[in-house]
């Protein structure tokens, strides 16, 4: 196995094990499945986080989105806009930059958020793709580590 192709298995696997408790999170969204999650950055190796330039700290989550089409043969990751922000218990709301990233054929959309101790949002997530629209929300405390 190529050095690149462990790496990339290793951030497969270190996002599938990151998965908070209700390991398999998703929405229905028309004929997609959009799955969903989020944790600490420190949860990635330094080595992938440094490949797909996400910063680890104490202080860094990260929302990891992947749409899924389930009326195609297989399931296959899809392609789709994904856009989003996150609103915390007293109202301040930070808009997320997600970024592509594609493996073989699986793509995640990522975003990163700073956040305090404690600090509980909730996310909003709109994904679009060929005419089909849709949002999902879902909650989640960040904890300094």
């Amino acid at each position: 196995m190529t050095r690149y192709a462990r790496l990339c298995a290793c951030f497969v696997a270190t996002l599938l094990c990151s998965l908070p408790v209700q390991a398999e999170q998703f929405a229905k969204i028309g004929d997609f499945e959009v799955h969903y999650s989020s944790f600490p950055s420190t949860f990635l190796t330094p080595d992938i986080a440094k490949q797909y330039q996400i910063q680890r700290s104490r202080y860094n989550g990260v929302v990891n989105i992947t749409v899924i089409d389930t009326a195609a043969d297989g399931k296959p990751a899809v392609a789709a806009f994904v856009s989003g922000k996150a609103k915390n218990l007293i109202g301040h709301e930070k808009k997320l930059a997600f970024r592509e990233i594609r493996e073989g054929n699986a793509i995640y959309y990522i975003a990163e958020i700073k956040h305090a101790n404690e600090e509980r949002f909730t996310f909003t997530i709109d994904i679009s793709r060929q005419g089909t629209k849709g949002a999902l929300d879902f909650q989640q405390t960040f904890y300094v580590d």
